[in-house]
Formats: structure tokens, sequence, C-alpha cells
């Protein structure tokens, strides 16, 4: 992804504001050379001050007079920016000659009227125009002016943007006329199988306004983040009319379908299969489907199917949507990393997610979840013998019907979602199960998390994130917070510590090593807490090392931690955070 180059765009140079001056001395201007300049004095000024005239004549009463020093000094007083002609007449006397310069002033100042301006307001460009507000317009301070509103309008991106047009009439109202640059089309290169609109919502830009480089490189960004391209790059060809562009962007499509099959073997399953397909980029809509299945063994039914359609309509409405039956061993540990138990659990039910953005950088989401967990078989751990079963406390606990509604707000102004170097990514959500929406369990759960990302030199990145999450109420064991394993806490196992309370933290110096190899140096620390207590001095922590690698079938992390339980080393697939 390459950032479109302003030094490539030509920006056309500050109109300045040009008045007739005859700096032509006069026919007899031959006869003064040598002779003795008796005074100098300034006729037809009115509104500016003799003094500031003489101030920055040269010649003196006594000076020795030359052709190339009166025009030196016509210059002079033409440069004040006061005047839009200036004469030198001579007039002879017994001692010499005496120098009288004529000038004529520039008009006052009684109007500004601004044209073509949409992206700036007219308040603004008055506002820095500051010739004639001392009186009679003074040409060298509009130029400045002019300068400096062409200035503000490509600070803003606007860098196409120029003063084309600076009129000035006979009763003082000064006309600035606004060419902004529009952008006159945009043309999509490169897409074989994405539809051409999935780029273009995308983008900022809208052809017939003017152009903007901010709205350009954020809106290169916004296309390279969809995930369907291995490059995008943008650049400007000259427009049919005068000071328009239009926008060229170039895409390198890569693979957005997934196929995977696997199996294995246990003595309590048997053979059994899993067979995963997807693509992220469904027949060039932009849409995600996935579908996952697993067959053989005890369950034959275990499938999850999802998916998403980032545009439902033009407000760019979201919608998301999966559906799972799964049923799976899991593993419980105490805090010291011994195993407690181990079951056989089935989980079934749906999500349902609807987003919608709120300025350029937040998104809103609003997600109702409908999940029944249910205890299949024991496999070890904490047993009741006398009841053939794990504990009833347990089972009442920590298996049931969870339905809840889940509101999230997440500000997002990474460079690059996959690889971030630059920018943060902030999210608060708030989780509300039972009540209205009945179910076997009744809590709130809030989590807040913060991301930030800072570019060290040219391929360095120092990465850090903070999350946090507070939850009250009866909880099922698969809501609750949980730290440790490879997302959260490395050098742990898996979800080796839970708790209605949490706190994480992490950093990492992230590095290149080689093509699509970049090496990992990080630090984690983090607990969760069960209860009314909490101590900030029992966290745990670890320190360690890793790769990530961009392989054909996507990102792999390899990632070895020392914490304080020894060392582990962990694998896993997809991007960091």
């Amino acid at each position: 992804m390459k950032i479109l180059n302003k030094s490539k765009i030509f920006i056309a140079a500050a109109i300045v504001l040009s008045m007739a001056v005859s700096l032509v001395l006069p026919v007899n201007a031959a006869d003064i050379e040598g002779k003795t300049a008796t005074a100098v004095t300034v006729t037809g000024n009115h509104q500016v001050a003799e003094s500031t005239i003489l101030g920055v004549v040269t010649i003196r009463p006594g000076d020795a007079l030359t052709a190339e020093k009166v025009k030196q000094d016509m210059q002079a007083i033409y440069d004040l920016g006061y005047f839009f002609d200036v004469v030198a007449n001579f007039s002879e006397v017994p001692e010499g000659v005496k120098v009288i310069y004529t000038v004529m002033e520039n008009p006052k100042l009684t109007d500004i009227v601004v044209k073509g301006n949409s992206k700036v307001s007219t308040d603004k460009i008055k506002e820095m125009v500051t010739t004639g507000k001392d009186g009679v317009l003074n040409t060298r301070t509009l130029n400045a002016n002019v300068r400096s509103i062409e200035s503000y309008y490509h600070d803003q991106g606007y860098i196409l943007a120029k003063v084309s047009d600076v009129a000035m009439s006979p009763g003082g109202e000064l006309t600035l006329t606004i060419s902004e640059g529009v952008l006159e089309g945009i043309v999509v290169k490169g897409n074989e199988k994405t539809k051409e609109q999935v780029i273009t919502r995308e983008m900022k830009l809208k052809p017939g306004e003017p152009f903007n480089v901010k709205d350009a490189r954020r809106s290169m960004q916004k296309v390279y983040n969809l995930g369907h391209f291995e490059d995008v790059n943008m650049k400007l060809n000259p427009g049919k009319e005068p000071n328009a562009v239009v926008l060229e962007a170039s895409v390198v499509e890569q693979k957005t379908g997934t196929f995977s099959i696997g199996g294995g073997y246990s003595k309590a399953d048997g053979m059994v299969g899993i067979i995963e397909l997807g693509d992220n980029n469904f027949r060039g809509t932009g849409d995600r489907v996935k579908l996952h299945w697993e067959f053989g063994g005890a369950d034959d039914t275990n499938y999850e199917v999802s998916y998403t359609r980032p545009w439902l309509d033009s407000k760019q409405t979201s919608l998301s949507f999966s559906y799972y039956d799964m049923t799976n061993e899991y593993d419980d540990y105490d805090t010291d990393g011994h195993l407690e138990s181990s079951y056989d659990k089935k989980r079934k039910g749906f999500d349902i997610t609807l987003g919608r953005p709120h300025g350029e950088y937040i998104h809103n989401y609003i997600t109702f979840k409908n999940r029944k967990d249910t205890h299949v078989e024991y496999v070890e751990g904490p047993y009741d013998y006398s009841k053939g079963q794990p504990y009833e406390g347990y089972l009442e606990d920590n298996f049931g019907l969870t339905r809840s509604i889940t509101l999230m707000r997440v500000f997002d102004s990474r460079d690059n979602v996959f690889n971030p170097t630059e920018g943060a990514r902030y999210s608060l959500s708030a989780e509300f199960a039972g009540g209205s929406l009945g179910g076997d369990f009744n809590f709130n759960k809030y989590t807040a998390e913060g991301r930030q990302y800072h570019k060290v030199g040219r391929d360095h990145v120092i990465a850090t994130r903070l999350t946090a999450g507070y939850a009250d109420g009866s909880m099922p064991e698969n809501g609750k917070f949980s730290v440790g394993g490879s997302d959260t806490l490395r050098g742990y196992k898996d979800d080796q510590f839970e708790g209605d309370k949490m706190l994480a933290a992490t950093a990492e110096y992230r590095f290149p090593v080689v093509s699509k190899v970049q090496g990992v140096v990080f630090t984690d620390i983090a607990n969760a807490w069960e209860g009314g207590s909490y101590k900030l001095d029992d966290l745990n922590y670890s320190v360690g090392v890793g790769l990530r690698l961009t392989t054909p079938i996507g990102p792999v992390r390899i990632d070895y931690a020392q914490g304080e339980q020894g060392g582990r080393t962990h694998f896993s697939f997809g991007g960091q955070f």
C-alpha cells in the first residue's frame, strides 16, 4: 500500500495582484546626472504618511544624483504596496535639482467579496485578509494574504486549491475568486473479482467535489483494510476541465476464499473429520461467509455458520449473523496451572449484530445473543461419586441458557487493521443478560480496551494494549473474564485465570526480520479475580519473543514466553492486536 505522493501533484502558483506601474524615468532624467539634490519631496499621497514614503528613499539633499539611484527609489516606494503608479519629476534650481516623487494611491478597501469557496467559510477567508484594515489597500500585504489563504487550504488537504483571480473595483470592492480543484471522476483498475462499488463506497472522495489529499489517503486505507487486496495505489490524472483531476485507484487482488480439511482420532470419539470453507469477499460483494463442520466421533452434528454483510444501506449499516451447534472437550485449571477437571460441553445458539458508523472513526454495535450450554459428559476432575456426576452446584452455576444484549462503541484510527503502525483503537462494551430477556442467568458485564501504535523509524513499531473488565450478578463460566494463553497472557495455559474482574496489559516491540517475517519482543501482565476483592500486587507477568509469518493460509504467530510458572510456546493463526 503506497501513500499518495503530494510532490507529484501539480499545484498552481498563487495569483498575485498586479497593478500597472511606470517605473520609467522622464525624458530629462539624463540631465540630472552628477547634479546635487537640493530637496526630495512627495506629492499625491492622501492616506499614506509622507514620512512612510520618504523612509524608503535613499537620496538625501546634498547627494549627487544618478538616474539609477532615482529608479531604485521609485521601486522602493512602489514596493511599499500602497501605490499603483510612481512617477519621478525634477525641478532645476540654481543650487541643483529638486526631486519630486508623485504617487498614485491604491483605492481604500470598502468591502471584500469571496467567490468559489465551499470548503472554507467566507468569514475565515475574510479573516485572513489583513490588508486595507488601516485604510488604503496594500498590494504587498494582499499578496501575502493570498498565499496564506492558499496555504490554509493546502493544510486542510485541498492541495489543488488556489486564488485564481483578484480584482479591485474603483469603489474599493475587493473580489477574491477561489478555485478549489475538483475531483472530476474515479477510475478503478485491477479488480477482476471485486465489484467496483465495493471499492468506491469506501472512499470519502466524491466526484464533483473539491479534491482532498487527506481524504484520498484515508480512502486508500479503508480500501486496503477490506482485506481483499495485496496492494492499493492511487494517482491523479489531469481532468478535462481546468484545475480538475481524475483519481485512478489500482488494486492487486488476493485470494479471499479459504478451504481446509483435517482429521484426528481418539479412543473416546474414534475418527473425527473437519471441513472449513469460507470467503471474505463472497462473489465480489465484500460479504463474508464461513462454514465449519466436524463429522464422525461421538457427536456428528458439530457445525457453525456465519455471514456478514458490511453494507445494508447507504448509511453503511452492517449485519452479522452466526449459528452454532458444537460439542467439545473443555479443561479447567487452578491458578497454579494444575488441571482441575475436563468435560464435554455442548453449546448451541446464535448471535445477531447490527452496526453503524458515527463519523469517520467511530462505529456503534448492538448484539443479541441466545446461547445454551449443556453438560454432556464428565471426563475427569471434581466429581460426586455418590451421584455419578460432577458436583450439582457446578452444573447449576455454569450450564443453562444465556440471553443478552451487548452495546459496543469503537474508535479506530489505525492505518492498517492487519498490521498497524500508527493510530489507536479504543472500545467500550456493556453486556446485559437476563431480566426481560429471559434465560437462566442475570448479569451485567463491562469491558474497556485501548490499543495504541507508534512508529519508530521506518519499519519498527511499539504497540501497547490495556484491557479492564468488571461484572456483577449470576454469570456462567463461559461468560466470565479469562486471561492466559496466546491472546492475553503468554507463558500460561489458556484461560488459566477466570473471574468477574480482569486487568490485562501488553507491550510489544515489532521489527522486520526478512520479507514476510516480523520479529516481536513483548511483555504481558494480567490477572482475573473472583468475588468482591482484587489485588493489583498479585498480577501475573511474562516476557518473551516471537515471530509473525505471512503465509498463503494466513498470518501465523509463534511466541515463546517465560512466566512465573515456567516457559511456554504458543502457536496460533490470525493477526496480532
